[in-house]
């Protein structure tokens, strides 16, 4: 196994960091009766959202996780996971569109280096000769 460049470890262990968070906020309401009686209003109001909410999250979870392994369709599902963040940026506020764009670009960037794209094909990236 070759070596894992420190860009995808950290980007990885944010995506590890922020999901993990993110579900646990997001199953506190469940914890006293406020925050049952918000959740049984967001079921009943927008039931997809509801069970959607934290399959996204979880997905950001494994994505980071499987990165860390070298798996290449992990950091597909990390580009999809930011570009549906993206989307749902649009239909909120254009601060949000561009910090969520901002950063999808960031992770395109170090994702798709000649390093990590090596990596993520399990061979050594061959350096760029000096012309």
């Amino acid at each position: 196994m070759h070596k894992r460049p420190r860009s995808i470890t950290v980007i990885s262990w944010i995506f590890i960091a922020v999901g993990s968070a993110s579900l646990i906020v997001g199953l506190l309401p469940l914890v006293d009766t406020a925050g049952a009686q918000h959740i049984a209003r967001l079921k009943a109001q927008h039931p997809l959202e509801y069970w959607l909410m934290p399959v996204v999250r979880i997905l950001a979870i494994i994505s980071g996780v499987f990165m860390l392994y070298g798996f290449n369709w992990a950091r597909w599902l990390l580009v999809v996971w930011l570009g549906y963040h993206v989307i749902l940026s649009a239909m909120n506020s254009l601060f949000e569109l561009l910090i969520h764009s901002l950063l999808l670009a960031v992770v395109l960037y170090f994702l798709f280096r000649p390093q990590a794209s090596a990596y993520f094909r399990g061979t050594r990236a061959v350096p760029a000769r000096l012309q």
